[in-house]
């Protein structure tokens, strides 16, 4: 574990002192607890100041103050990155959660994203206009983290990845300037920080292009017992392969929660879920949706028209801040009967009412571009898979971790040898991080080179500088 002496965090606070507008925390700050918190409960780690920004002069000052004094400078924004990667022990933190501004541009079809947005702060704003972003599953989740490292969600099947609809970013990089990377400003850099994680810089602001969607969609979950698991995903199977680009459906293998739309005498007990969303034409949803509700013998069923926004929120409540988290994830070559047994067979084994087998749909646009059109890659991915422990209690930790292991020892077979940056775990080293940039690392290591030869954005899956 790092450690700062008292004499180095004295010396840290009184060089930031003076130089940031924003709240400067220590551990004497009684809100210094609430803001080194992160989502995941398995991490707890103390840095040895926190700067709660207020703006770009604020992350500047950091950056340099981080810089000459060597310490390990960590960025939260949404702090839901599975690592942790928000907060190091003995570090300089820039809490970005204060900088939420988001302003949209109807007629260009543009929204301007702070850095410490949430993905709920971009949807209510846009979803005014009936526009969208290409944004992820939770709503709590951080607009940075998820942007940087690739970023898909219900409709990534129609416009790409999250960073496919970036057309530009603001960063502050290791030297403390203040940049614009876009395909005409700084294009290299503009291709690394669209999947290369927050390695070149701390991003300050994001331009997404937005996609005409809502305010109504057709949208919701519907689930059935655990034993029609395999007759339900055959049925997902076979619908994934007919889809149109407008539908995108999670299925999940879990134990039922005490949710008041699940019938009672299931709770508790095994079940397959679908989450869907039909983007398209409000009667073609309906339709559409018709025929997965006529579907043997559903236990709970909220599949209906609903608004966007709260499509988007629809997974919040199964991913509470303040629990402990531990994923395993690849990326699939497509949706294998086999693959389906197996993840039905480790998911009879599952030790948390909170645990989940997911799966992700990822094909369509994702994979119309050329691998190496930015840093994200694996375009060659139909789905993702991710084995999602969730538990309470730290005397669980072993069991649980124990669990996502063993089930993704197994399921791993199935993928193209590809997984997506933003579910890899503290514990997984430089292996699984070129395992996530496949033929694209080479290229991410000279963008390193050019923008931070002394590798000052260490926090983060690593990317090892050409030059080093």
């Amino acid at each position: 574990m790092t450690t700062v002496t008292a004499i180095d965090g004295e010396a840290l606070v009184n060089d930031l002192k003076g130089r940031v507008r924003g709240p400067l925390l220590t551990p004497a700050d009684a809100s210094y607890d609430e803001a080194r918190s992160v989502w995941n409960a398995m991490i707890d780690r103390r840095p040895a100041a926190i700067v709660r920004c207020l703006g770009v002069a604020d992350v500047i000052a950091c950056v340099e103050v981080a810089r000459a004094r060597g310490v390990d400078l960590c960025i939260k924004g949404g702090g839901h990155n599975i690592a942790g990667l928000a907060v190091r022990d003995g570090g300089l933190l820039l809490d970005m959660s204060l900088m939420r501004g988001v302003w949209v541009d109807p007629r260009q079809r543009v929204a301007h994203a702070q850095a410490g947005c949430l993905l709920g702060d971009v949807d209510r704003e846009t979803q005014l206009h009936g526009l969208a972003a290409v944004l992820g599953f939770v709503s709590n989740t951080g607009c940075a983290g998820l942007t940087l490292g690739g970023g898909f969600g219900y409709l990534s099947r129609r416009f790409g990845w999250t960073s496919d609809n970036v057309t530009a970013v603001d960063l502050v990089t290791a030297d403390g300037r203040m940049v614009r990377a876009s395909e005409r400003e700084n294009s290299d850099l503009f291709w690394g920080v669209r999947g290369g994680g927050g390695n070149f810089g701390v991003a300050t602001g994001f331009d997404y292009a937005l996609h005409p969607v809502g305010p109504d969609i057709v949208g919701g979950a519907i689930a059935w017992r655990g034993e029609d698991a395999e007759a339900v995903l055959e049925m997902y199977r076979a619908m994934a392969a007919e889809a149109p680009r407008v539908v995108t459906c999670v299925a999940a293998l879990r134990l039922a929660p005490p949710a008041p739309w699940i019938a009672k005498e299931v709770h508790g007990k095994p079940i397959v879920a679908l989450f869907v969303c039909h983007s398209g034409p409000i009667d073609e949803g309906l339709a559409w949706a018709a025929r997965v509700k006529a579907f043997g013998s559903p236990v709970g069923d909220v599949l209906q028209r609903r608004s966007y926004f709260s499509q988007q929120t629809l997974l919040d409540a199964t991913q509470p801040k303040g629990r402990r988290y531990y994923w395993k994830s690849e990326y699939l070559r497509g949706l294998e009967p086999d693959l389906f047994a197996r993840a039905i067979a480790h998911a009879r084994q599952i030790v948390s009412p909170h645990s989940a087998i997911l799966l992700f749909p990822l094909d369509g646009a994702i994979n119309e571009r050329p691998d190496d059109d930015s840093a994200v890659g694996n375009r060659d991915a139909r789905a993702v898979i991710n084995i999602a422990a969730a538990w309470d209690r730290p005397e669980q930790d072993a069991e649980n971790i124990a669990w996502a292991r063993t089930a993704w020892s197994e399921l791993r077979q199935f993928s193209t040898g590809g997984t997506y940056i933003n579910f890899l775990t503290d514990d997984e080293g430089d292996d699984r991080t070129r395992a996530a940039f496949r033929n694209n690392y080479a290229r991410l290591a000279a963008v390193k080179a050019t923008w931070d030869p002394g590798n000052l954005f260490r926090v983060n899956k690593n990317i090892a500088s050409a030059a080093r």
